[in-house]
């Protein structure tokens, strides 16, 4: 999937960090912004919703998500409509912020060679 750039209009590239230790994955760009909508809406099906996603499928990220960890990254309130909900526990609240300062220091650190590669694309059509 690219995404243009506001000035070209032309493709860009667009890194993505995720990290994985041996085959579990961690946490990756969408995971991340799982965890910051569950944070903005207090709920996984709200996620879910805003991003795309089925509830069934937003429920086993973090289900996976709290397996990876020590401690859980949501925490889960079952009851309905009214008194269920979703909010990130401090340590998801910190696995979030160091993924985004590692997703914002690898951009910087790669910025140059990406615009050197995307100054070599072959022209789309």
């Amino acid at each position: 999937m690219s995404q243009d750039d506001e000035e070209t209009g032309k493709p860009r590239l667009v890194p993505r960090l995720r990290i994985l230790f041996g085959d579990r994955r961690i946490v990756g760009p969408g995971r991340a912004d799982l965890l910051e909508r569950i944070r903005e809406t207090g709920s996984i099906a709200a996620a879910g919703r805003r991003m795309g996603m089925s509830y069934k499928r937003a429920w086993s990220l973090v289900e996976d998500l709290n397996r990876t960890f020590d401690a859980p990254l949501v925490e889960m309130h079952r009851g309905g409509a009214r008194q269920g909900g979703a909010a990130l526990t401090a340590l998801g609240a910190e696995v979030l912020a160091r993924y985004r300062h590692m997703q914002h220091q690898s951009d910087r650190a790669i910025a140059a060679d990406l615009e050197a590669l995307a100054a070599r694309l072959a022209p789309e059509g």
